[in-house]
């Protein structure tokens, strides 16, 4: 039975003030859904919480039909792609992607090696295992910073708004790109814009947040 992730009830404020009530939200496994909605209506905060970083006020979060709302982060086997790649700067390309992969052993390392040239070659960047990070271009960049949320094969892959900073062309090729991976890897993923054009492009279903009452 497809379950994957579920969210229902979800409360989240800040200062006294809530900016999410109630959601209820669901991202069967293989589904690309984005969220569609104005700065400030609480898009980033619902990805948060899902990811384990924020803690709701109210609410559950399932997948596969367990509850995981206490779940720590690092044991989630969530993705995160940020607008910001937040790459290492002291470590290159292959590096950066490997990251999360263990590498003790010989066989670990023959198999991250393997893992970290697959996902370059599917984010289009074949042969920049040693390219340095300040050589990449944005596009370059976020193209890197998926390859690395990929190569644990999380269970779930949360990206916000990755693309904000990038030229329109880029982002929508970025978009297409992106689904195609997605699909391929078979990983379900949350994706937050406020771009509705982009949000077309990547998603299977778009959602709609509208802005928390002042």
């Amino acid at each position: 039975m497809e379950q994957g992730l579920s969210v229902s009830g979800l409360v989240i404020a800040y200062d006294g003030r809530t900016i999410v009530s109630g959601l209820d939200l669901a991202v069967p496994p293989r589904e690309i859904v984005a969220v569609l909605g104005p700065s400030g209506c609480g898009k980033s905060s619902v990805l948060r919480c899902i990811a384990g970083v924020q803690a709701p006020q109210a609410g559950t979060i399932g997948w596969n039909g367990s509850d995981v709302t206490r779940v720590p982060a690092h044991l989630r086997r969530i993705g995160l792609v940020f607008q910001d790649p937040l790459l290492f700067p002291h470590r290159d390309v292959a590096g950066n992607v490997g990251f999360a992969l263990p590498g003790r052993s010989s066989r670990e390392s023959t198999a991250r090696h393997e893992r970290v040239r697959e996902l370059l070659d599917l984010v289009g960047l074949p042969g920049f295992e040693s390219r340095h990070i300040t050589t990449l271009s944005g596009g370059e960049a976020q193209r890197v910073a998926l390859a690395r949320a990929l190569a644990p094969r999380p269970h779930l892959l949360l990206l916000d708004e990755p693309f904000g900073a990038l030229d329109r062309d880029l982002r929508d090729r970025l978009a297409v790109d992106v689904r195609a991976l997605l699909e391929r890897e078979r990983t379900p993923a949350l994706h937050v814009t406020h771009d509705r054009a982009e949000a077309d492009l990547i998603a299977s279903r778009v959602i709609h947040f509208t802005a928390a009452p002042a």
